[in-house]
């Protein structure tokens, strides 16, 4: 399934974390393994740069956290990133530069690209964020099926289908992908470069590049030189 491969979603330049997806072929292949290499990435960082606030937690020092923000390791915030009041970030997460982590939102074994807004009352748990992804006001991405199988990544369109091994994956989202407010993207969904997702919405499965999501069956594609 290409338009769910690695090179097809996010330009790695823009992430600290670009030797964790070296060899893998799908990003969700990289979730088991976000915890592994912040410990190992964070002690060689430059203590010039990034300071160590805690077991296992690297802040840059560029970088702004609220005090009223609970950091939990292992977590690299990159620099300039901000991080706002009463964000709750619970380990084996990876904040990119100038990303922004909002007021009341909760991070959980992420990868957040450079340049992410998840700004408001967001959940982000098992994903992976590409380059200035943007999720609006209470958004979330539901990281668990409701009957605790096994994570099947569905394309609805050519019918294929990937076995992911996984009882938690959230959510794929592809460089400067846009999500509407108050939607859900339910376990397994994969939203390809610069597709909007309409506010209100439920997604699930794959969800093709440059695309806008109106609902499960309406699905257009962008015209040229159309942002949303």
């Amino acid at each position: 399934m290409k338009t769910c491969e690695i090179n097809e979603l996010y330009d790695l330049s823009h992430t600290i974390a670009a030797e964790l997806f070296a060899g893998k072929t799908y990003p969700w292949e990289v979730l088991p393994k976000i915890g592994d290499f912040i410990r190992t990435l964070g002690p060689q960082l430059d203590p010039q740069r990034f300071e160590e606030r805690g077991k296992d937690v690297w802040v840059a020092v560029s970088a702004s956290v609220m005090p009223s923000a609970s950091l939990t390791g292992p977590l690299i915030i990159d620099e300039e990133a901000e991080i706002r009041q009463c964000a709750f970030i619970r380990g084996n997460a990876i904040v990119g530069k100038g990303a922004v982590v909002g007021n009341s939102t909760e991070l959980k074994n992420v990868v957040i690209f450079d340049g992410v807004q998840v700004p408001h009352y967001n959940y982000v748990g098992d994903s992976i964020l590409g380059f200035k992804a943007h999720m609006g006001a209470g958004s979330i991405t539901s990281n668990v099926k409701s009957d605790k199988t096994l994570v099947v990544v569905r394309d609805r369109t050519s019918g294929e289908r990937i076995e992911t091994g996984l009882k938690k994956f959230g959510a794929m989202l592809g460089d400067h992908v846009e999500v509407g407010c108050n939607s859900v993207l339910n376990p397994g969904t994969v939203i390809g470069r610069e597709t909007n997702i309409y506010p209100l919405s439920s997604v699930r499965g794959v969800v093709p590049p440059r695309a806008i999501y109106k609902d499960r069956d309406d699905v257009v594609c962008k015209r040229e030189g159309e942002n949303g």
